[in-house]
C-alpha cells in the first residue's frame, strides 16, 4: 500500500510548514510562516533542443534547472511586516522586509508527516523572496498574498 505525504491541516507538528532565515544572519533567528493556503514546489529543468540534417527528429539535452517555491498566505501582521519592519534578522524584517531588502534567505519546507505516521521530508535551499502582491476584497475580507521564493542553486531533500 502507498505511503502518502499527509500534511494534516490544523494538526500541530504534522502540518506543512515554511521556515525562513536571512542567510547573512549569524544569530540563527528563524521565522516560521503561518497561514499557508497552498504550496507549489517547482523544479523545472531547461532543455536545449537542436536539429540535425541526418535525423528525422529533434535532439534534446537537459540543462540547468530553474527552481522556485510559490504559495499563498493569509497575512499575519507580525510575520509579514516583522517586529521592526526591517533589520538583519528574519523576525525583525518579516517577509515584506526580507523581500524589499533583497535578502538571500535560507528556507526549509516541511512537507508533512506520512500517512503511516512517520516523519516526512523537508526541502531546503536558499533564494530570494519575490512576487508579493497582497489583496483584499469585500468577498474575501482578509489580506492574502502570493509569495515566491526564487531558488538559487539546488534543493536539498532530507
Amino acid at each position: 500500500m502507498a505511503n502518502y505525504i499527509y500534511p494534516a491541516p490544523g494538526v500541530t507538528g504534522v502540518e506543512a510548514t515554511l521556515t525562513l532565515e536571512i542567510e547573512a544572519d549569524a544569530t540563527n533567528d528563524q521565522l516560521v510562516v503561518p497561514s499557508l493556503q497552498d504550496i507549489t514546489v517547482n523544479a523545472a529543468n531547461d532543455v536545449f533542443t537542436w536539429t540535425q540534417l541526418d535525423e528525422g527528429s529533434k535532439k534534446q539535452v537537459a540543462t540547468t534547472a530553474t527552481n522556485s517555491l510559490s504559495m499563498n498566505l493569509v497575512l499575519d501582521q507580525t510575520t509579514f511586516f516583522g517586529t521592526a519592519g526591517s533589520g538583519s534578522t528574519a523576525s525583525a524584517a518579516g517577509v515584506f522586509g526580507m523581500s524589499t531588502q533583497k535578502d538571500l534567505v535560507s528556507f526549509e519546507l516541511y512537507l508533512g508527516d506520512e500517512s503511516d505516521g512517520s516523519t516526512g521530508k523537508t526541502i531546503s535551499g536558499t533564494g530570494y523572496i519575490t512576487g508579493l502582491a497582497p489583496t483584499v476584497t469585500a468577498d474575501a475580507p482578509v489580506w492574502v498574498s502570493p509569495i515566491t521564493i526564487t531558488v538559487t542553486g539546488d534543493y536539498t531533500v532530507a
